[in-house]
């Protein structure tokens, strides 16, 4: 389990699957990255299960899915994330987070979940026309002390932004993707400044 004391990265999937998709998500967590986040909402049961048995046992309890919860029972995950499409979960699950787009829901439930998203913080890249409703500076006294993650067009160059407002860390899907290789660097830049 990774100490959510300290600003944690989170990387969420493509929402189609990727070419060599696994090798990808082993290399991020493998660079500094705390959670993948398996977000593949339509997608065949088998098919996910696919992908998670080619990564690693051992790096399985730093994935969440945000669908298809039951695979929590065959596989050790570190847990899943609740969305629109699926607010309900298994009470034997190991670790439960939620998404939330205001700050009605992150009181609501950061309680009840080791951290929850809020989105979108920023313009969203992977998503057009997902715009921020949120000013920076007026939600920083309402997250102070809750496990909240920043989500929405969050990249590694404004990290930093997102640390100084109180977010406990942040997920990132737009800026990942399309050059794994980059962002690791992006991202290791960050964590040494």
């Amino acid at each position: 389990m990774r100490d959510m004391d300290r600003f944690i990265a989170i990387v969420i999937t493509e929402p189609e699957f990727i070419d060599d998709e696994a090798v990808k998500i082993v290399k991020l967590l493998q660079s500094g990255v705390d959670y993948v986040h398996i977000r593949k909402p339509g997608a065949e049961l088998c098919d996910v299960v696919r992908l998670i048995e080619v990564i690693p046992a051992d790096l399985r309890l730093r994935l969440k899915i945000h669908d298809n919860f039951e695979l929590t029972k065959f596989y050790d995950l570190g847990g899943i994330q609740l969305n629109l499409r699926s607010p309900k979960y298994f009470p034997s699950v190991r670790h439960v987070s939620r998404s939330c787009h205001s700050i009605e829901e992150v009181d609501k439930y950061y309680g009840e979940c080791q951290y929850v998203t809020l989105s979108p913080i920023f313009d969203s890249i992977s998503k057009k026309g997902y715009v921020s409703k949120f000013n920076l500076d007026g939600i920083k006294s309402k997250i102070i002390g809750k496990n909240v993650i920043a989500l929405g067009g969050v990249t590694p160059e404004n990290l930093h932004e997102v640390k100084d407002v109180g977010f406990s860390g942040a997920a990132m899907l737009g800026c990942v993707w399309k050059d794994i290789d980059m962002f690791i660097e992006r991202l290791n830049r960050f964590k040494t400044t």
